[in-house]
């Protein structure tokens, strides 16, 4: 049985049966053969669907924006915002998609030449619980559009919101098959994998997760898409705004409860501006309110599970043992959910977990440098390469660093870290590869076929 637990009371929600072998075999030949006609259907036509998908979802956004309170501890805003994210995605793929995968000519010299875009078929999604619609539909949106049918194997304590999100294709008169909710663990992902009707696998989650899935499907010649952890530095350089930089930073760190891959996660302050600079972060992270995530003035709930609380305050543990100071936070409180504090390490060096883990929680790493070439060197000493972030009065350096030097997939200057749907996404090293969103994300999950015509 997957089950469902409430994270802010440790209360049962909801135990949900797993499919069976022969029930997973008969719902990936129903999504084959529902690919078959799909990848005939019109561009405007599947546009219309789309369209129909985004009403749905900011028509039940109050509905499943508590879904997902329940389920995972997500704050009732920013569950509603996450709806209103993914209704945001659907419709700029219904309306990008046509031109996206229009056909690229080439010359060549021969009579006609050009690069023509196909669907693949059945893909397979394996997704996580911290944003449980928006990592399914950034997949799903452009996977769809251009004429893919998906399978969807998510996290299982999002349960509920995984059989929402079939719904809510299906309310928006997506054939039957065109979008699939798998029930089982994920110890059961490889049996997805050798269904010969499964040709790609997307995966967000876990370094462990994404090799094993990785290793999985190169065994089987697939193709695999990964968006993996994150441990992303944020460079304070002498000249950067105090409060602003403090303000957004703080923001990035608890964003979701701190349960982003993009969350900001280590913070590499100058020395020039290190004393007022921490002195107004933390201040920033106490103020933020912890409790009931349905409580509106509420900006930090639990965290998604008591495993992963306990997880990140042992490295929070070691950390201090190893040398850090803690600064703010730091203790488990007394209250039956999974609650976690904003948190606070100084002083943390290479060697400390909170150095080269990621804390995927409210857990702030501050490590102070000396000059801008020592804040590059520490921010790509990682095995991450996810996001990062400059901030600087001179916006020509920090396009400079952000462009040149820092290793990530995504980096941004004077802003803290968030994906866009007009904007490619994905990472480097073991933060995974391949790109979603934008054009580079509907591309991912096509036969890029060249068509030479003597």
């Amino acid at each position: 049985m997957l089950q469902t637990i409430n994270p802010a009371t440790g209360a049962l929600v909801t135990e949900y049966a797993e499919h069976t072998p022969a029930e997973v075999a008969a719902l990936i030949e129903r999504a084959n053969d529902t690919f078959i006609r799909w990848r005939r259907t019109s561009f405007s036509a599947r546009a219309e669907l789309m369209m129909s998908v985004a009403d749905v979802l900011e028509k039940r956004s109050a509905e499943w924006g508590e879904l997902m309170t329940i389920e995972m501890g997500k704050t009732v805003a920013s569950a509603k915002a996450e709806i209103e994210k993914c209704a945001w995605v659907c419709r700029h793929y219904a309306e990008q998609a046509e031109h996206m995968l229009a056909d690229q000519a080439i010359e060549t010299g021969r009579t006609k030449s050009y690069l023509h875009h196909e669907p693949l078929g059945v893909v397979l999604a394996v997704m996580p619980w911290n944003f449980p619609f928006w990592q399914v539909f950034r997949f799903a949106a452009p996977a769809l559009m251009a004429g893919n049918v998906g399978v969807l194997k998510h996290a299982s304590n999002v349960t509920g919101s995984a059989l929402a999100i079939e719904a809510a294709f299906t309310e928006a008169g997506f054939p039957e098959g065109a979008f699939t909710t798998l029930l089982l663990p994920g110890s059961r992902v490889s049996e997805v994998l050798e269904h010969p009707k499964v040709v790609a696998a997307t995966l967000t989650g876990s370094d462990p997760a994404g090799r094993a899935v990785a290793s999985k499907a190169g065994s089987l010649l697939k193709k695999t898409l990964l968006e993996l952890g994150g441990s992303d530095p944020y460079l304070i350089l002498e000249d950067a705004d105090i409060e602003s930089s403090a303000a957004t930073c703080a923001t990035s760190r608890m964003i979701n409860g701190g349960q982003s891959c993009i969350a900001a996660k280590r913070f590499i302050v100058h020395d020039a501006v290190y004393e007022p600079w921490l002195e107004v972060f933390v201040e920033k992270m106490a103020a933020m309110k912890m409790g009931d995530p349905f409580d509106p003035t509420v900006q930090l709930g639990p965290q998604a599970r008591h495993d992963l609380r306990d997880e990140l305050h042992d490295q929070v543990v070691r950390s201090v043992a190893a040398g850090a100071t803690l600064v703010l936070g730091g203790e488990v409180p007394d209250l039956p959910g999974a609650f976690y504090p904003p948190t606070v390490l100084t002083d943390v060096r290479k060697g400390m977990p909170a150095y080269s883990e990621e804390m995927f929680g409210p857990v702030a790493t501050v490590i102070r440098v000396s000059s801008e070439e020592e804040a590059i060197e520490v921010a790509n000493d990682s095995m991450f390469g996810l996001g990062a972030a400059v901030f600087t009065a001179d916006l020509a350096r920090g396009e400079r660093i952000a462009a040149e030097w820092l290793e990530a997939g995504c980096c941004f200057v004077n802003a803290f870290v968030a994906s866009d749907p007009r904007l490619p996404f994905g990472g480097i090293k073991t933060s995974g590869y391949g790109r979603e969103l934008a054009h580079l994300g509907i591309y991912e999950f096509t036969n890029q076929k060249t068509v030479v015509v003597a």
